[in-house]
């Protein structure tokens, strides 16, 4: 089995045991870092922010500077080229010629799958509109099974913005692929789990689905709880995101009724959906799941580039 020269669209495009290369990967980064630190010398990354982003673009910076590599790109598409019109086509061509792999970062939907159908080199999605985002499911999983120790049989709630959230998208799906898990799907009516979604599960007969508005009356049966933002930039009318944006909040009095060993996790930013008291709890793990960001996508770009010999 090898990943090199790989593109990572969709989180489908790996199997659960590329997956397991990538997590095996990254525990042994985590474990001694000073071994990796120089495995991408001689390597450059294109970083082609078509949105805004922080811990995505900086996580994948920071993931090839240190192990060695170098970074090219922009984080504004009004500094490059496609504000005077270019295709994304025209500019992977180019690009191509420059790095060694690219991770992008768009707007519009299926924008890093066109790229990949131009590209001579890895093309990573780095998140496309509401679509998906592979490397924040693959930082989650990572988180998961470091402080759960596996990946099916778990309880795991979905909460806030779940139309348009592309993390939960992408996580719920691939969580599907692991038999046996159950999935609590908290939002406002307005912003459910599209059906096209709930459709496309793998292990269908294998797992449960739950929906409800109502936070407190599921949060005493929940072993991850994943929070997510209400994204004023995905509503088209802003009164309708002034009426739904506060729609849950978890603070400690909510908390008082989940299990002692529930997982908080969030794929940031955060607004004001968890309390700044709660980032004191043990149960909260979502600054050490950005952290994990960092480590996965560094085990990601070295079997995509083939740097990684396992010795």
């Amino acid at each position: 089995m090898s990943l090199v020269g790989k593109h990572l669209i969709d989180p489908g495009d790996f199997t659960l045991t590329e997956f397991d290369s990538v997590f095996q990967l990254a525990e042994k980064i985590i474990e001694n870092k000073e071994d990796f630190s120089e495995i991408c010398k001689g390597k450059i990354l294109a970083s082609l922010f078509y949105e805004p982003s922080t811990r995505t673009r900086l996580s994948f910076e920071s993931a090839m500077l240190r192990m060695g590599g170098k970074v090219l790109g922009f984080s504004d598409a009004n500094v490059s080229s496609t504000s005077k019109g270019e295709s994304i086509a025209d500019t992977i061509r180019v690009i191509s010629s420059y790095a060694d792999i690219a991770v992008i970062r768009h707007p519009k939907e299926g924008a890093p799958k066109l790229a990949s159908k131009y590209s001579s080199i890895p093309i990573i999605n780095g998140g496309d509109g509401g679509h998906q985002h592979p490397t924040q499911t693959l930082t989650d999983l990572l988180t998961i099974r470091t402080f759960k120790g596996s990946l099916q049989g778990i309880s795991v709630a979905f909460c806030g913005d779940l139309k348009f959230g592309r993390t939960v998208h992408s996580l719920i799906k691939t969580l599907s692929r692991y038999p046996y898990n159950r999935f609590i799907l908290i939002s406002p009516r307005e912003l459910r789990l599209p059906e096209h979604i709930k459709y496309s599960l793998d292990n269908q007969k294998t797992i449960e689905i739950i929906e409800t508005e109502d936070l407190e009356s599921v949060i005493d049966n929940i072993d991850i709880f994943y929070m997510t933002r209400i994204q004023k930039e995905r509503f088209f009318n802003e009164a309708d995101y002034v009426r739904l944006k506060d729609s849950y909040i978890l603070n400690k009095e909510k908390l008082k009724c989940a299990k002692k060993d529930m997982l908080i996790m969030h794929p940031l930013p955060r607004v004001n959906e968890i309390s700044y008291e709660v980032d004191e709890d043990d149960r909260a793990v979502y600054f050490k799941q950005a952290e994990f960001g960092v480590y996965v996508r560094m085990a990601l770009m070295a079997l995509l580039l083939g740097v990684y010999k396992n010795a």
